[in-house]
Formats: structure tokens, sequence, C-alpha cells
């Protein structure tokens, strides 16, 4: 990225930032720890492009506070929060109005103020990462086989998502079997708990875990499992290119890292919140300006 841009990115979110007052709409981010979350330089991105008086910032928010940072929302006007570990599953339950996907999960990973004073509960994961797919590889999961690694929060959604999309099977890699099956139970029909021996049949191959995260350097599967009529979907993003990404590229494979999930699933935020389109290119330039 030019120096320009992340100039740019940067002025964006102390423009959001700058101009605080008692107007603006307030949008945070919780979660323990939070201090290091993006989201905050996404939105005000965001916001600065969209030219609205809006603002976010981190709450840190302790380990069993998920439910008390729900009704704070409540009792504060906040108009939403995006929500990461360890409060995902508590604030789905806390919130006045949970979405289809949130209550198939379990988990939120987004609130939104009803007009009513009510909170609403969200999971945008599954639809940030279908986002991602289409902005990154032009290619959606229609018809075809996908193979996710990994049974946590990000799988089940992606799982969830790629079956709603139309995708022919959702194979699902993971240790442990009970949770492996969980997760291909979200896709219904099309779900089906795998091994890793299966990868190669398969069209697009997820990482849905944080393994290959910095500063770790482990690898999901072994990349001779891949070959070059596939798509590699890494969801970690710093670094950005991953050692599991990086033989995948040597292999030539069409391999691409998370950072587009993130932008996609908080552009899905944006809307839920503002009732805007958000401006994707502006988020992906605050990302990239953070990420130097």
């Amino acid at each position: 990225m030019s120096s320009a841009s992340a100039n740019d990115a940067n002025d964006a979110d102390e423009l959001s930032m700058g101009n605080v007052s008692g107007a603006t709409r307030v949008t945070g981010v919780i979660g323990d720890p939070v201090i290091h979350s993006l989201s905050p330089a996404l939105h005000n991105a965001a916001f600065a492009a969209l030219g609205i008086d809006w603002a976010s910032v981190p709450f840190p928010v302790s380990a069993g506070g998920g439910a008390q940072a729900v009704e704070a929302m409540r009792t504060l006007g906040l108009a939403g929060l995006s929500v990461t570990t360890p409060h995902k599953d508590a604030v789905a339950r806390a919130a006045d109005e949970v979405s289809d996907a949130a209550a198939a999960l379990g988990a939120a990973n987004c609130l939104v103020a009803s007009a009513d004073g009510g909170v609403r509960a969200e999971n945008t994961d599954g639809d940030g990462f279908l986002g991602g797919l289409l902005e990154d590889a032009d290619t959606t999961v229609r018809g075809k086989t996908v193979a996710v690694l990994g049974a946590g929060g990000a799988a089940r959604a992606i799982s969830l998502a790629c079956a709603e999309a139309g995708a022919a099977r959702v194979l699902v890699v993971n240790r442990t079997a009970q949770r492996a099956a969980r997760c291909a139970g979200l896709a219904s029909s099309v779900g089906a708990v795998a091994q890793q021996a299966d990868i190669p049949g398969a069209d697009i191959v997820v990482n849905a875990t944080t393994v290959g995260m910095a500063p770790d350097s482990a690898m999901p599967c072994d990349p001779a499992l891949l070959h070059s009529g596939q798509i590699v979907v890494d969801i970690v993003y710093n670094p950005a290119e991953t050692v599991w990404l990086a033989a995948a590229r040597a292999a030539g494979i069409r391999s691409y890292n998370g950072g587009s999930m993130l932008v996609h699933q908080a552009a899905v935020a944006i809307a839920h919140w503002t009732g805007h389109t958000a401006p994707v290119d502006a988020m992906r330039s605050a990302l990239q300006a953070r990420l130097g």
C-alpha cells in the first residue's frame, strides 16, 4: 500500500474521532482483550467515507460481562457493538431479538440497536466469508465442495453460510469428532464429518482456525494435500501470508488470506447499524494501513 493511501486511511480514522459531539452516534467493539482490535479503525474509516457523524471505540469487557454489556448498550444508547471473544455466546442469549444465523450458531458478533430501544443480535461472519471469497477469487460456493478445517465459531459460521449459499457439500475436518459433527450439522444435508484424506476432493479449502496466526508458524493441514485446481482461503490475516498460504502459492494454488473476510463482516455490521451500503474500499485501506 502506498504511504499516501495509508495516510488517507489514518486521516479518515482521526476525522471520525476528532469531531465527536453530543450528536455523535457511538458504536464500538467489546472483548477481552480488545485493545488490539482493528474493528474501530474499519468502522471509523467507513463512517468518514460515508460522511456521517458516527464514531467507534474499543470497550474492554472482562470475561463474564457480555450480558451486562448488552444492558449497557441499552442504557447508554449505543447504536451498535461488534463482539469478539469471549462474549459471542452470552450476548446472543441477552439480546431482545436474535437473527436466524445467530440463533442457529448460538453466537453473535454484532449487536444492533432497534428503534424501540431493544438490541438485536446478528452474526456476520458467514456473510463476511462469502463476500471476501467473491471479492478475492471472483467466485461463489454454489455447486462446490467446501472443506472447512476446524469446528470453532468461525468454522460453524462458514459452514452454515456455505450450505445456505448452495454449496454441494461442506466437509468438516477437525481433530475432535463430536465438535466436527456439530459443525457439519449446521450445514444440514450437505454437511459431513471428513478426514484430512478428503481434502484433495474439495473445490475450496478453508482454514477456519487460528493455526498459523503470528507468531505461530504451524499449518492446519499438510500442503501436499492441496492442488492447483483448488481455491485456498486462510481466515488468518496476520501475517498476511501464513506458512500454509505460502506453501499453497508456491504450488501454484489460488490462495487468499482473511483480510477480505474481516472487511466484509465489518461491512455487513455497518449496513445493519447505519442503513448505508458500507464503503468497502475505504475499509480495506484502513486495514492495510493498520497492518502496514
